[in-house]
Order: structure tokens, then C-alpha cells, then sequence
């Protein structure tokens, strides 16, 4: 088993450049440290007194801001450099953490969960459109598979880690993440190049109308729309579990450290299975790997109606895992393909919106239909949701590949990965 797991390690981890795992130790660094998100609701509930749907909607004002920060990130990504963007970004985020963490009054803690939102995924769009920069197109799904790795790692560790630490209070998880989060930045400005295209392939964009162009531009890309729509739904079905979830859970009997350690499931597969996946995503036409994810999240998460115990949380977590596992090195290398040279950080920074929209709507809405109508309703409208998203991926291939087929005629350099 052990020279199985390293032979599959250098299939995944060969060849790829130094700048790459520059942003790989930094993620690790920074998601070793990622404590805030997963427990917001349930630090909103249990240490401030929120009810279910007022949590709700203040993890909606976070969902906000990631909204503004996929857009903002990716386009100052292109216009002022990756290098910065990632570094300013991860430092303003640190601070967003601290002013969300030492706030007591209601509309404070309203105005920090949409500032860390906004300031706390500023640098997201920058990380892929380096990769995008650095890696070609060949090696990209592998280089995302394998950031998704390390961010799942960190995650594994560290959501058990914050269900301990909970027990000397909520503040502490805020300026633990806060530091890492930090150290990122740290690491990014110490050690990684400017990354972003220079020369001809930027000269395309310099009208005086550029920087709106480039913003919209993304928007514009009826091919890009049509792919975004199914992960939108997707995400959608994801977040529940940083309100609806553990509110269910909670409400079912299990404390904070008994949700960490059902979430944990989710990142300890990743990190066992992901080096194995390399191979059957290369042989596996991109659409349906998609599909096949969206079907598995709905029907994962749709598991949790029957969630009446720590041991059946788990295998639901385990089911949607293997759908997060199949999309997440995936996605990103369809957008990368899709996306212009001199627009990746754009292109990326839609991306990231359409999971910006989603955690606005999935932690109101999640709530709403818990409160309203019971957990069976909301896991049973996912499961639907799921399997609706898998069949629009299905059917919405062909475009796509006779986009990239095009293309491929004007860039040879692009992804030969079949849709």
C-alpha cells in the first residue's frame, strides 16, 4: 500500500515548477490555520446567542463578500500582478479575521462578516491564475488536484484541531487564523515571482476601455455561463455545510467536537484518495467527471435526512467527498482553457464568484428551509439539485468542446483534455 501511495505521489507531484510550490507550502501554511469559516455558524449560535436563521444570514453577509472578492481579486490580478494581489490580499484578510473575532456588537459583527468575506478571498483568484501562468496546460488538472490536496490536508487537521480548541474559547480560533493567514503573505512576498503574461500577449487589452472589458469580459462568454450555472448549484449544495449542517447535526445531539470530527471525514479521504485519482480523471472526459461530481454531492448530501448519528453523518460526508474529490482539480482547468492569456485572472475571479454567490444564498436559504421546513425537505432539495446539474453538464458538452476545438487552432498550447 505504502509504495502504492508514493509511486502515485510522483506520478502527481513531478515536474512542476518551484513558483508552483511556492503557493503550495503557503496554502498548506495557510489552511493548517483554517479555523473561522467552519465554525461560524455555530460560534454565532453558541457563543453570541444567534438564532438558526440570523446565523444565517449573517454567514450570507460573508457569502457576500466572497462575491465581490472573486471579481475584485481576479481582475486586480491582471491589472497590478499576482504577486501583490496574493500578498496585500492575505495580509488585509489576517486583519478581517481579527475585526470579525474581537466584535460583540450585532451590526459590527454584521460589517466584519462581509469584510472578511470580501478581504478573506481577495487572494483566491490570483492562486489559480498562477498556477495558470506557471503550469502548462497538460499538467494543470494535476496541479490543481494536488493544490486541493494540501488545502484538504491542512483542513483535515485543522477542523478537529478547532473543535478541541473551542473549549478555551471562540477568540483563539480568530487570531490563530488570523497568524497563518498571515504567514502566508509572508511566504508569497518573500519567495514568489510575478507570475502574470508580459509582452504581446497582454497588448490586446490596452484600449482606453480595457479594465471594464476585462472585467466583463468573463460575463460576456455565453460558453462560460452555461458551465458556471451547474457549479453555482453545486456550490450551492456544498455550503450547507457551514450553517445547515451543523445546525442539523447540532440539533440531533452531536457538540462542536463530534461535528469536527464528522467534517473531518471530508479531509482525510481527500488527502487518502486524491493521489489515486490522477489517472482515472486523465482517462475520463471532463464533462462527465463533472457530472458524475454533481450527482454525488446531491446524493451525499441528501444522505444527511437519515444522519441520526455520528457513524451515519460520516458516510454521508464520505459520499459527497468523492463528488468534491472529482470537481475540484477539474473546474479550474476548464476555466484556465477557457480563459485568454492576459484574462486568466479575470476568468478565474468569475469562477470564484459563482462560489461568492453561492455562500451568500446557501446559508440564508439553507437556513431558512431547515427552520421552515425541517432538515428532510433541504437534504431531499439537494439530492434533486445535485442530479439536475449533473444532467446540464451532460448537455452542455458539445459546445464547449467545439470551443476549445476551435481554439486549439489559434493555441495549440492549450489542454488536449477531452470534454
Amino acid at each position: 500500500m505504502s509504495g502504492a501511495l508514493l509511486q502515485a505521489l510522483r506520478a502527481q507531484a513531478g515536474g512542476l515548477p518551484r513558483t508552483y510550490w511556492v503557493l503550495w507550502m503557503g496554502t498548506l501554511v495557510n489552511r493548517l490555520g483554517a479555523f473561522v469559516v467552519p465554525f461560524l455558524a455555530l460560534y454565532l449560535t453558541r457563543e453570541r446567542g444567534y438564532t438558526v436563521e440570523h446565523a444565517g444570514l449573517i454567514v450570507s453577509l460573508h457569502g457576500a463578500g466572497v462575491v465581490l472578492a472573486g471579481p475584485l481579486g481576479g481582475t486586480l490580478a491582471d491589472r497590478i500582478g499576482r504577486r501583490l494581489t496574493l500578498a496585500g490580499g492575505l495580509w488585509l484578510g489576517s486583519v478581517g479575521m481579527l475585526f470579525l473575532g474581537f466584535s460583540r456588537e450585532p451590526f459590527w459583527i454584521a460589517v466584519a462578516a462581509f469584510t472578511l468575506g470580501v478581504l478573506g478571498d481577495l487572494y483566491r483568484p490570483a492562486v489559480s491564475a498562477a498556477v495558470a501562468d506557471v503550469v502548462p496546460p497538460g499538467d494543470r488538472t494535476r496541479a490543481f488536484g494536488l493544490l486541493y490536496w494540501v488545502i484538504n490536508l491542512g483542513v483535515a487537521i485543522a477542523v478537529p484541531l478547532a473543535g478541541w480548541l473551542t473549549h478555551f474559547g471562540y477568540t483563539l480560533l480568530f487570531v490563530a487564523d488570523a497568524i497563518t493567514t498571515f504567514a502566508y503573505g509572508c511566504c508569497i512576498w518573500l519567495l514568489l515571482p510575478e507570475t502574470r503574461p508580459a509582452g504581446p500577449a497582454r497588448s490586446t487589452t490596452t484600449s482606453p476601455r480595457a479594465p471594464l472589458g476585462e472585467l466583463l469580459a468573463p460575463y460576456r462568454d455565453p460558453v462560460f455561463l452555461a458551465f458556471g450555472l451547474p457549479i453555482f448549484v453545486v456550490a450551492l449544495i456544498f455550503l450547507q455545510c457551514h450553517v445547515a449542517l451543523p445546525m442539523d447535526l447540532g440539533q440531533r445531539g452531536l457538540t462542536p467536537a463530534q461535528y469536527g470530527t464528522v467534517l473531518a471525514v471530508n479531509g482525510v479521504l481527500i488527502v487518502v484518495l486524491q493521489p489515486f485519482t490522477g489517472r482515472m480523471l486523465g482517462g475520463m472526459r471532463r464533462a462527465v467527471a463533472l457530472a458524475l461530481a454533481a450527482a454525488l454531492t446531491g446524493l451525499g448530501f441528501g444522505m444527511h435526512a437519515l444522519s441520526t448519528s455520528v457513524p451515519l453523518a460520516m458516510l454521508a460526508v464520505a459520499v459527497w467527498t468523492v463528488g468534491e474529490i472529482l470537481q475540484a482539480p477539474v473546474a479550474p482547468s476548464v476555466v484556465a482553457d477557457l480563459a485568454p492569456p492576459e484574462l486568466r485572472g479575470g476568468y478565474q475571479g468569475a469562477y470564484y464568484m459563482m462560489w461568492g454567490l453561492a455562500s451568500c444564498a446557501a446559508p440564508a436559504l439553507g437556513g431558512q428551509v431547515l427552520g421552515r421546513f425541517g432538515p428532510t425537505t433541504l437534504w431531499l432539495g439537494c439530492l434533486v439539485l445535485g442530479c439536475a446539474a449533473g444532467l446540464w453538464h451532460l448537455a452542455i458538452a458539445g459546445a464547449r468542446r467545439r470551443r476549445l476545438d476551435a481554439l486549439r487552432t489559434v493555441r495549440p498550447e492549450l489542454s488536449a483534455s477531452a470534454d
